[in-house]
């Protein structure tokens, strides 16, 4: 195909040219060619390798660069950033996602190696050197129709990971899903999945689909919503109050809120961003424990706090905490318990204080409860003022807290500069002046001295300061 090799990294032709050189054959695999058929930006390459024995190809590879043997039993080698692989067959031999015997076969025909593969968009190969194409299973076809189409019945389900792999491709790429492959993923058992698997597939559902409400909504027509995730599951048929959420349900509002969503945390870091995007799915996971018609409305008192555990039942078993060092699991937690605070602290009727801005930076980041209430509010029908979260943010700009709430300005040795011993005392001075510093009476050192020293007056302690 004309102007493929230019978009290739030069590492890959050079192992292509040596390769042929050897009497071989490398082949561009996996999500390069389709992601260059679609006109974006392909990402990691994946080779092929055809004709040549595993101790040769690694005697060639070795030229190029240091080699990595990441699947040595299976042959799959690493070099120069680059995945080089021969053919492979896969056996089931047991349950679960790693459950199978994989042998390297450099001799294979292309469409027995393709064959493996789990949908037709990612059973294409292309040769860089000679831009010729193999589709022995009408992926270009299925890719130009939008059809997410399986490659072989008889073995898709053998590999559970493949079901929640469907949905980020559906949403990644706008793809309807076929009938026959449908029928085989309702058909899949789910419980075999480790943790780090799911999160993952969710995790590229959230980040890189435009509308990652699609991959939701085929998730819910295959059993994978109510098998994961129930607490999302719950949010089908639960009713909100018309006048707010002329949309309809909470399901159906949740995904408008997660489609608000994914645009705003591009630019965020990954860690920041998939706890925008978890906080999204999950803001309104205690309205089912909540709901009820009061006063002749649809209410859910109280949904905040009572959505904490249902996200936390989530978070368990996708076994999130940190990610990148951030504490994705505490930030969802907060965003959840707090997702209304921007629009009522905007209406209230008594102005809100600094304080209670400061100590609500202690408990969630303040820039992104305002996106996660941002699309909150955007993701309904009709029209309504929103206004509230720029508000809400500016005014934790303002003061400095949007990611943090300000650091202690008296400290444990300033303390024992005053002449107190060390001891339980210590945390409770300390505490009580932090408590003064958020609601502004301490602003620098001079005065967080004066307010220990009253506190230590006041209790009537000993060892206090010159």
């Amino acid at each position: 195909m004309p102007g493929f090799a230019h978009a290739l990294p030069a590492p890959v032709l050079t192992i292509a040219h040596s390769v042929r050189a050897a009497g071989g054959r490398a082949l561009v695999a996996g999500g390069w060619p389709r992601d260059y058929l679609l006109k974006l930006q392909p990402g990691d390459v994946d080779l092929e390798v055809y004709g040549l024995p595993a101790p040769a190809l690694r005697r060639l590879l070795e030229a190029v660069g240091r080699v990595d043997a990441v699947g040595e039993a299976f042959t799959v080698y690493k070099v120069a950033g680059i995945d080089v692989a021969l053919p492979r067959r896969d056996s089931k031999v047991g349950r679960g996602h790693r459950g199978f015997e994989i042998e390297g076969d450099p001799f294979m025909p292309v469409e027995e190696a393709c064959r493996r593969r789990d949908f037709t968009i990612n059973a294409m190969l292309v040769d860089p050197l000679s831009g010729e194409w193999f589709d022995p299973f009408g992926g270009r076809r299925d890719l130009e129709d939008r059809v997410l189409r399986m490659v072989d019945e008889a073995t898709f389900g053998d590999d559970s990971l493949r079901v929640l792999r469907a949905l980020q491709l559906a949403a990644r790429f706008d793809l309807r899903m076929e009938a026959g492959t449908k029928r085989v993923c309702r058909a899949t058992c789910l419980d075999d999945l480790p943790a780090e698997r799911v999160l993952g597939e969710f995790e590229r559902l959230l980040l890189l689909a435009r509308r990652p409400s699609i991959g939701f909504e085929l998730g819910r027509e295959l059993g994978v919503i109510e098998a994961l995730i129930p607490e999302m599951a719950a949010l089908v048929g639960c009713r909100q109050e018309p006048d707010w959420h002329p949309e309809g349900d909470v399901w159906t509002h949740t995904l408008m809120v997660i489609d608000e969503a994914r645009p705003m945390i591009d630019g965020l870091s990954r860690a920041r961003g998939l706890a925008v995007m978890l906080g999204a799915v999950c803001h309104d996971f205690g309205k089912p424990l909540t709901t009820a018609i009061i006063d002749g409305r649809i209410r859910s008192p109280g949904h905040e706090p009572d959505g904490v555990a249902p996200a936390l039942a989530w978070l368990d078993r996708l076994n999130l905490h940190t990610l990148d060092g951030f504490d994705v699991r505490r930030q969802v937690v907060g965003l959840v318990a707090y997702h209304l605070a921007p629009g009522t602290w905007h209406k209230s009727a008594s102005p809100v204080s600094d304080g209670a801005f400061r100590r609500l930076a202690q408990k969630v980041d303040l820039e992104l409860l305002a996106l996660v209430a941002q699309a909150d509010c955007r993701g309904r029908a009709g029209d309504f003022d929103c206004s509230a979260m720029d508000w809400f943010l500016a005014r934790a700009r303002a003061l400095g807290v949007e990611h943090r709430p300000p650091p202690p300005i008296l400290l444990g040795r300033h303390l024992l500069e005053m002449g107190l011993t060390p001891g339980p005392g210590i945390g409770r001075i300390l505490k009580a002046v932090y408590e003064r510093q958020l609601d502004g009476e301490v602003v620098d050192l001079d005065t967080a001295r004066r307010a220990a020293r009253g506190l230590l007056e006041r209790d009537g302690a000993h060892g206090a300061t010159q």
